[in-house]
């Protein structure tokens, strides 16, 4: 009988496409996923397997190149957030059909954080949808969810890599996958590095954006990223040493940009490929623990 494995699904921006690769390869190993914590992307993907909606979501992946990213970002300049995400929450209300979390088949928790308040804000009920929405505000660049008196952005300022959020069973085998880590490129077996670089040779070539002034908005983004990125990892670090998943996959940070959503397939393969290289110790840990 096959271990119950408890997900902690980390933020990262489009580096989190890769989540999707190690769940279905966590499947097709035989394991059984009883429960999903997730902060922003890592909250996304987590909650749309959730609802059993992954295979719909990569499929539309798949289809997404960067002209189709630009044209769903709606510019707000407002001094909340340089995006509203009105446009990219439509498409995505075709994959998170209105769902409690607590009716959820898994256990589920997504984090946010209050800058009002200065506090961490865990999602264990209520709206699934409104959930995901808190916990992907990225600071500065979509804007924030207000509730009440608290206003909430991206968990990953305070808590990116959500171990002690997780819902545990008895037994279970807690697996952390951390998208951001200051490791080097993941190594891709070669029966799969040429289709990689293929895929990768595709997407830059595919209908680049036009204009100069597209361009340096998109360069923002990714330095606004990079800033939390650095923060957020310091932090995940010290809170993962105080507690430690039983198997962490690690997947780069340096492995895409946090927006080049185009780069879908190649991420899910090495979601894949990141898995593998853990497959032996989950194994061992499932037959032991």
């Amino acid at each position: 009988m096959k271990k119950n494995i408890t997900l902690v699904l980390s933020g990262g921006g489009a580096r989190g496409i890769a989540h999707i690769g190690v769940i279905e390869e966590l499947l097709q190993a035989g394991y059984i996923i009883s429960s999903i914590s997730g902060t922003s992307m890592g909250a996304l993907v987590g909650g749309i397997y959730a609802v059993n909606r992954l295979s719909e979501f990569k499929e539309w992946l798949y289809k997404v190149n960067k002209q189709r990213i630009f044209q769903l970002i709606d510019f707000s300049f407002s001094s909340q957030g340089l995006v509203k995400g009105e446009r990219i929450f439509r498409e995505m209300k075709a994959f998170i059909p209105d769902a409690n979390i607590e009716d959820l088949s898994v256990n589920y928790t997504a984090t946010a954080f209050d800058i009002a308040n200065y506090r961490e804000v865990v999602f264990r009920q209520g709206s699934l949808f409104n959930a995901i929405r808190a916990s992907i505000s990225i600071p500065t660049v979509l804007t924030p969810v207000v509730m009440g008196n608290a206003v909430l952005v991206d968990g990953g300022v305070a808590n990116n890599v959500p171990i002690n959020n997780a819902i545990r069973s008895e037994n279970d085998l807690l697996v952390a996958v951390h998208v951001n880590a200051d490791v080097p490129d993941s190594k891709i077996s070669l029966a799969h590095e040429k289709d990689l670089k293929a895929l990768h040779l595709v997407a830059e070539h595919d209908l680049h954006p036009t204009g100069k002034e597209r361009t340096k908005k998109f360069n923002y983004f990714n330095l606004v990223n990079n800033t939390i990125v650095t923060m957020t990892n310091h932090i995940s670090s010290m809170m993962m040493d105080q507690t430690p998943p039983d198997v962490l996959i690690e997947i780069s940070r340096t492995s895409c940009g946090v927006f080049e959503f185009y780069r879908a397939k190649e991420l899910v393969e090495i979601g894949r490929q990141a898995f593998h290289s853990q497959a032996e110790k989950i194994e061992k840990l499932a037959t032991t623990k």
